[in-house]
């Protein structure tokens, strides 16, 4: 028992560091940016205009993104490009979309059997129809 708590208690700094990366990821306007940054680097303002957002916002989202390792930034002149540091993050959120991907289509077959349950049967009265 005291050696399972020892690897436990080895693994906690890595589960933290997990959680705290998917935490980042946690909002729509940063998986946003992964999917515009999927095309190549990106000027912060090409980002905020195609975000629709302001550039107080812009930066800070993608300061967040950057100290968690997700996105790295390169200045050139007055201009900082930003692109994403680990191609596997796209195949991790390809990864997110197929999982999601294969969930709603199991809650659309559910939703459509349930409508077939509810559904009038052929040959049924039309006063059992109307009650």
């Amino acid at each position: 028992a005291r050696e399972s708590r020892s690897q436990d208690a080895a693994r906690e700094p890595i589960q933290r560091l997990k959680a705290e990366f998917f935490r980042t990821l946690g909002h729509p306007v940063r998986v946003r940016v992964i999917g515009l940054l999927r095309e190549g680097e990106k000027t912060v303002g090409q980002l905020q205009a195609e975000l629709g957002i302001d550039s107080s916002g812009a930066s800070q989202h993608l300061a967040a993104m950057r100290r968690a390792g997700i996105l790295e930034a390169r200045k050139e002149g007055t201009s900082v490009h930003y692109s994403v540091r680990d191609p596997r993050v796209f195949q991790m959120m390809e990864s997110a979309r197929q999982v999601i991907g294969s969930h709603l289509e199991e809650a659309h077959s559910l939703l459509g059997e349930l409508g077939e349950e509810d559904a009038p049967r052929e040959g049924a009265t039309r006063q059992s129809r109307s009650r």
